[in-house]
């Protein structure tokens, strides 16, 4: 089987992506749907990245995600149709998860990224 390897870079890239993509929506609230859908996607293949390092810092970032997004339902289950209960908890949302997301991308940053060397079944 022919090896392959993983550049300490692109293993940094990798991981910060999912905390990248929270902070975006976070800030445009109206992308929630769609990061929601791409972000299962980007969890699948980068939770399985040769680097466990990848794998584990998308694991945190997606457990904040659907952590928050995912508590919405049920809360504003009981909101009465004025939106700016939703305003607020967007903005609570915003102010836990926007600093999280960047503490994470502060530890993604000097974090020890070695090269990974993998066998390849192509």
């Amino acid at each position: 089987m022919p090896k392959k390897t993983i550049t300490a870079q692109s293993a940094r890239k990798s991981a910060a992506l999912f905390d990248i993509g929270n902070i975006v929506v976070i800030l445009l609230p109206v992308l929630i749907p769609f990061w929601f859908g791409a972000s299962i996607f980007i969890y699948a293949f980068m939770r399985h990245n040769p680097n466990p390092k990848v794998g584990e810092y998308t694991q945190w970032a997606a457990y904040r995600f659907y952590g928050m997004i995912g508590a919405l339902i049920p809360i504003g289950t009981f909101f009465p149709l004025d939106f700016r209960y939703y305003l607020v908890t967007w903005a609570v949302i915003a102010a836990i998860m926007i600093p999280w997301s960047i503490w994470s991308l502060h530890r993604i940053k000097h974090d020890d990224w070695q090269d990974t060397v993998y066998e390849s079944e192509d």
